[in-house]
């Protein structure tokens, strides 16, 4: 009977809401399926003829279209099943991913502010260093030219000095030949004449090359001495006795002249030495200055 279909139809109760998965199109051919079976067991009972065998007959292709609807029942809430299955897991991916995506694009976003943040710092700071980098290069330009200057300025002091130290040695070396020349003798007269004309040549030239050096050692007297020496030595010296006594004390003048012209030169040439000591240490801390800098 339609009561007996359908209690056997909708037994399972527990599996009605896994039919809700199912297609449209699927749940209307199922329902047209049993709608259709329904049909063919809703004829009246008094149709129903005695012969039961006969009955049982036509009853037995209905029979198998139930067997077929509940099998196909039965794979459709299989399928429904797995289905659901599919879709707990896609869904659990799905808030998974959605949750680790939504952490990862906020971890992104405080990088990307912490970055910003860093350029415009390192953009600042760059700016600030380039600033730096041109104010120390004009320093150095001009340290360097300082430098440059204060070499130039050595290097004219140095050839300076190495041509008055040439020339002091030079002197000295020449009046010390003098003095040594007169301290063998007790005046001219005992002096040949080339050794009187030799001191004579001595004097004239240093009192030509160092005048201004002279000009506050000698004294007024002194320089005419020299001057009457230099321009007549031959007047210095006579063989006749009588003129030893005469140009005795006139030769002990010029050895004590060149004497003190030595000793002079030689005091010169110390504190020009040590002028130029100290300037070649000026320079050397001027320089390691400047390159410190």
């Amino acid at each position: 009977s339609s009561s007996s279909f359908a209690r056997l139809s909708f037994r399972d109760q527990r599996s009605s809401h896994r039919l809700s998965v199912l297609p449209s199109s699927a749940m209307a051919v199922l329902r047209t399926a049993v709608l259709l079976g329904l049909g063919l067991f809703a004829t009246p009972a008094a149709s129903l003829t005695f012969d039961a065998a006969e009955a049982a007959d036509k009853n037995r292709p209905v029979s198998k279209v139930i067997t077929l609807l509940k099998d196909m029942l039965k794979q459709l809430a299989k399928e429904a099943e797995e289905d659901e299955a599919i879709y707990d897991k896609m869904a659990c991916w799905c808030e998974t991913n959605d949750r680790e995506k939504t952490k990862a694009i906020a971890d992104a976003e405080a990088k990307i502010e912490m970055l910003t943040t860093k350029i415009e710092e390192l953009t600042a700071m760059s700016a600030r260093l380039n600033t730096e980098i041109k104010n120390h290069e004009k320093e150095v330009a001009e340290n360097q030219a300082a430098l440059d200057k204060a070499t130039a300025i050595r290097e004219k002091q140095l050839a300076e000095f190495n041509a008055e130290e040439k020339d002091l040695l030079e002197s000295i070396s020449a009046l010390k030949s003098a003095v040594t020349v007169l301290s063998k003798h007790n005046s001219f007269i005992q002096m040949p004449m080339t050794h009187i004309q030799t001191v004579a040549m001595t004097m004239q030239r240093t009192m030509n090359k160092h005048s201004g050096m002279l000009a506050g050692v000698l004294t007024r007297s002194e320089r005419k001495l020299v001057t009457s020496f230099i321009q007549s030595p031959q007047d210095y010296f006579d063989a006749e006795p009588t003129f030893k006594q005469s140009y005795a004390p006139q030769s002990g003048e010029i050895f004590g002249i060149l004497s003190q012209m030595k000793e002079t030169f030689e005091a010169n040439l110390a504190a020009s030495q040590k002028e130029e000591a100290e300037n070649q240490r000026a320079y050397e801390d001027l320089k390691a200055a400047k390159e410190a800098e």
